[in-house]
C-alpha cells in the first residue's frame, strides 16, 4: 500500500493523522462499552433465558470472524479514509439494532451484523495505524489499543447511569448510536487516505490467511485465550476458589481491566525502549507469574494480584501481533485480516473451554492452561519482530529496525 498526500511525512500531518486515529479506536470501543452495559436490559426485554442469550452473544464474534477478509479488498477499492469512515459510521449506528429487535432470531441476526461491522472497522482501524506507525517511526500500536479500552471505560461511564436510571434501552441505544456515528463521520474525515499501489492486485473477497498471519495469530490466539478466560471468570474464581465476597471479587475484574489499559497506553514507551520481541517475552513472564499467582491462591490479594499481573502482562501483545502482520506481505490489511481472525476465534474459544474444563476438573484446572498458554507468548515472541527489510529512517536518515527504533526518531 501507499500513502496519499493526506499521510505524507510532515510531522504535523503525521501527528494529525496519530491523532485521527487513537480517536477511531475510541470511538470503536466507546460502542463496545455502550452495549455491555445494555445487555441485561436486552435480556429483560425479550425475556431471554441464559442459555438464549449465551447463544446471541456468539453472533458478533461469528459476524466478525467471517466478514474481516473482505476489510482488505474494500481498502483496496475505496482507500483507507473512506473504508474507515463508512465501516466505523456503520458500527457506531448498528449500535442502535440489537434493543431494536423483537425477538430472538433478529437479535441474532442483528449481532451477526453487529460483529461484521466491528471487525472489519477493526481491520481497518489497525492497518492505518500501522500506516501512522511506519510514518512516525516508532512504536504507537499499544496506545491505539490502550485508547479502545479507554473508549470502553467512558462508554460504561455513560451506559452504568443510564441503566441504573431504567432509561430505555431503545432510548439510550439510539441516542448512543446517532452520537457516535456522527462523531465518527466528523473525525474519519481527518483520516490518512492510504491508497493502493497502482500495480497492486486486488485482494481476493474470500481467502484462509497467510502463513505468516497464522504465525502470529498463534501468538495473539494466547494473548486473547487469556484476556477472555480471565475477563469473563476472574469474578467468578474469586468467590468460588478464593471464597471472596461477591463485592471482593468484583475488583478482580476490575484490576485486571484497569491494569491492562494503563499497561497499555504506556506499553508504547516499553517497546521503544526494549524492541517489541523483548517486549512480548517480557510480558509472557509477567503474565505467567500472574497465572501461578492465581493457580496457587486460595485467598482473596493474591489471586487479585494474579489477574492484575495477567492484565499486564499481556496488554502489549494482541497490539504488537498487528502491527507485525501489517509489516508482513505487500497487502498489510490482508494479513491484519488473517491475525485479527484467529484472535477474534480464541476469544470466541476461551469462555467456553475454561468453562468446560471446570466443569469436567476445576476452575483452577483450567486457569493451569492459561497459564500455560502464557508460557507461549516467551517462545513465539519472536515473530513481533521486525520483518526482512523493515527499517524506519531514524534521526539523521540512518535507517533502523523497527523493532529497535530509538525514541528520538523522527519523521522525514
Amino acid at each position: 500500500m501507499q500513502s496519499s498526500d493526506a499521510l505524507d511525512r510532515a510531522p504535523r500531518a503525521v501527528r494529525r493523522a496519530h491523532l485521527t486515529i487513537a480517536t477511531a479506536f475510541a470511538l470503536h470501543g466507546a460502542v463496545s462499552g455502550t452495549f455491555a452495559t445494555r445487555i441485561p436490559w436486552i435480556k429483560d426485554h425479550l425475556h431471554l433465558g441464559a442459555g438464549q442469550l449465551g447463544l446471541a452473544l456468539v453472533c458478533p464474534a461469528i459476524g466478525s470472524s467471517l466478514l474481516m477478509p473482505v476489510a482488505g479488498r474494500l481498502m483496496h477499492r475505496l482507500g483507507g479514509r473512506a473504508s474507515l469512515r463508512l465501516l466505523l459510521g456503520l458500527w457506531c449506528a448498528a449500535l442502535a439494532l440489537p434493543a431494536a429487535m423483537p425477538g430472538l432470531p433478529w437479535l441474532c441476526l442483528a449481532l451477526l451484523a453487529f460483529g461484521s461491522f466491528a471487525g472489519t472497522a477493526d481491520v481497518v482501524m489497525n492497518a492505518l495505524g500501522v500506516a501512522v506507525e511506519e510514518r512516525k517511526g516508532k512504536s504507537i500500536m499499544s496506545g491505539l489499543h490502550g485508547m479502545w479500552s479507554v473508549g470502553t471505560l467512558i462508554g460504561a461511564a455513560i451506559g452504568v447511569p443510564a441503566a441504573h436510571a431504567g432509561l430505555d434501552g431503545r432510548i439510550h441505544l439510539g441516542v448512543m448510536a446517532a452520537a457516535l456515528a456522527a462523531i465518527a463521520v466528523v473525525v474519519c474525515r481527518y483520516a490518512p487516505d492510504v491508497q493502493p499501489a497502482p500495480d497492486e492486485d486486488a485482494p481476493p473477497r474470500f481467502s484462509l490467511p497467510p502463513r505468516s498471519a497464522l504465525v502470529i495469530g498463534a501468538v495473539g490466539f494466547c494473548a486473547v485465550f487469556a484476556e477472555g478466560g480471565s475477563s469473563d471468570w476472574c469474578a467468578v474464581y474469586l468467590r468460588d476458589i478464593a471464597h471472596a465476597s461477591p463485592a471482593i471479587a468484583a475488583l478482580a475484574y476490575t484490576a485486571f481491566s484497569c491494569t491492562m489499559a494503563v499497561a497499555r497506553l504506556l506499553g508504547d514507551f516499553a517497546v521503544r525502549q526494549l524492541g517489541a520481541v523483548t517486549a512480548v517475552r517480557s510480558g509472557g513472564v509477567v503474565a505467567t507469574v500472574g497465572g501461578l499467582l492465581v493457580v496457587l491462591a486460595h485467598s482473596p490479594a493474591p489471586a487479585i494480584a494474579g489477574f492484575a499481573l495477567l492484565g499486564v502482562g499481556i496488554s502489549v501483545v494482541v497490539p504488537l501481533c498487528f502491527a507485525a502482520a501489517g509489516r508482513r506481505g505487500p497487502v498489510p490489511s490482508q494479513a491484519i485480516a488473517g491475525v485479527a481472525t484467529v484472535t477474534y476465534t480464541s476469544g470466541l474459544v476461551a469462555p467456553a473451554a475454561i468453562g468446560g474444563i471446570a466443569g469436567a476438573t476445576s476452575l483452577t484446572a483450567s486457569f493451569v492452561l492459561v497459564t500455560v498458554l502464557t508460557l507461549g507468548l516467551v517462545a513465539g515472541a519472536g515473530v513481533v519482530g521486525p520483518g526482512r527489510g523493515t527499517t524506519v529512517a531514524a534521526a539523521g536518515g540512518r535507517p533502523v529496525p523497527l523493532d529497535k527504533a530509538a525514541p528520538a526518531t523522527r519523521v522525514e
